[in-house]
This record gives C-alpha cells, sequence and structure tokens, in this order.
C-alpha cells in the first residue's frame, strides 16, 4: 500500500481531509446545478435557470478557494514530497470538473435557446445526464479511496466507461448540428461549445480517476 493511502487511513479527521471532503462536495453541487440549469433553459424557464447558474457560479468559486486552502495546509504537512504532488494532482484535477461546469453555464447563459431545434436540445440533456453520472461514480472513487481501494479502482472503470459513453453522445450531437441547416451560425457555435464543455466534465472526471489510479498503485 503506497504511503499516501496510509497517511489517508490514518488522518482522516485532519483539516486537510475536512477541506478536501468539502471540496468534492461543492465540485458535486456544481455538476448538479449545471444539470439544473440546462434542464431550466431547456423548458425557459429563465428564473430557474438564472438562479442554478449563480448556484454554479458560487459553487466554483468555493471550490478555487478550497483549493488554495487546501494547497497551503499541504504544503507545510508532514508529506512525503512525492506524496504531497501526488495529492495536489488530485485536488487540482477535481478543481477542474468545477472549473469547466462553470464554463458550461457561461455559454449556457449566451445561447439563446428558444432558437434550438429540439433535437439538440434533448441531445444536450443526454449529454449532461452522462456527465453527472461521470461525476458520481468519481465521488465514490475518492470516497472509497482510503478504505477500500480495490473498490475504488473499480468505481474508476466506471468513469472512464461512462466517459466513453458521454463521447460517443458528443459525437451524435455534433453530427445532428451538422444537419441543421436553418440554424443561425452564432446560435451553432454556441450549441457546439456547450456540447464541448459538457464532454470536458465528463474528460476531468476521467482525468481525476487517472490520478486516482497513481495513488492507489504507487510504491
Amino acid at each position: 500500500m503506497s504511503e499516501l493511502i496510509k497517511w489517508f487511513e490514518k488522518r482522516r479527521e485532519t483539516k486537510a481531509m475536512s477541506m478536501m471532503q468539502r471540496h468534492l462536495a461543492t465540485t458535486m453541487s456544481a455538476v448538479e446545478d449545471l444539470e439544473k440549469a440546462i434542464n431550466a433553459a431547456v423548458q425557459r424557464k429563465e428564473k430557474e435557470t438564472k438562479e442554478a447558474i449563480e448556484r454554479v457560479t458560487i459553487a466554483e468559486k468555493e471550490a478555487d478557494r478550497l483549493r488554495r486552502a487546501i494547497m497551503t495546509e499541504l504544503a507545510g504537512g508532514e508529506l512525503p514530497p512525492p506524496d504531497r504532488e501526488d495529492l495536489m494532482h488530485l485536488i487540482k484535477r477535481i478543481d477542474m470538473v468545477a472549473d469547466w461546469s462553470r464554463e458550461a453555464t457561461r455559454i449556457l447563459s449566451a445561447t439563446p435557446m428558444e432558437d434550438v431545434p429540439e433535437n439538440l436540445k434533448q441531445a444536450v440533456i443526454k449529454m449532461m445526464e452522462g456527465s453527472k453520472e461521470c461525476a458520481t461514480a468519481l465521488r465514490k472513487c475518492i470516497d472509497r479511496m482510503a478504505e477500500k481501494p480495490e473498490e475504488a479502482l473499480h468505481a474508476a472503470d466506471e468513469v472512464e466507461r461512462l466517459e466513453e459513453k458521454v463521447d460517443d453522445l458528443f459525437e451524435n450531437s455534433r453530427r445532428l448540428l451538422a444537419k441543421e441547416e436553418k440554424l443561425r451560425i452564432g446560435t451553432a457555435i454556441l450549441m457546439n461549445e456547450l456540447y464541448e464543455a459538457i464532454e470536458m466534465v465528463a474528460d476531468r472526471c476521467e482525468d481525476t480517476c487517472d490520478q486516482v489510479r497513481v495513488i492507489i498503485v504507487r510504491r
């Protein structure tokens, strides 16, 4: 077992571990509220859309704050430099999930959904469902990392499988978009960027699980 995993087991109640759990929960909130924002936008519920986007903004800023605080805490800790670096990489990758959730809301807020055909709206909903599934599996992966590493590795495999599903949905979404000859070019560009941002949420979940694998198997 890696020294970092042993550190996790012995220090579950430390300040750094507490902040890491809050950082992960905040990131999950950003993903969940992104899905709510997309669903509200598709249904033309402006108030609900704006409220969900604002929650994503707040969550992303809080995740950034926690990331910086965790880095400061780890810098003065007792972990050996290689293990500290592994953990910092893990936190940075989790943070990218929140960052891309925020980027998706920026694009969403500029996209005139009233001009978007129903098939393109349904495509973005399905992609978002897949990305949220990735984030949920990622949380399970990280939660199991210290106590049940084997389960964490299985969860990492699940994240990878779900990310591939999102990739397929992304490819299909772009095909649908390419067929929409009457869609204004500006709206088409924004929809493509929205698809890409949602796909990046899933990608960053997969990247984070790769780092979990590194931590678990490192000797």
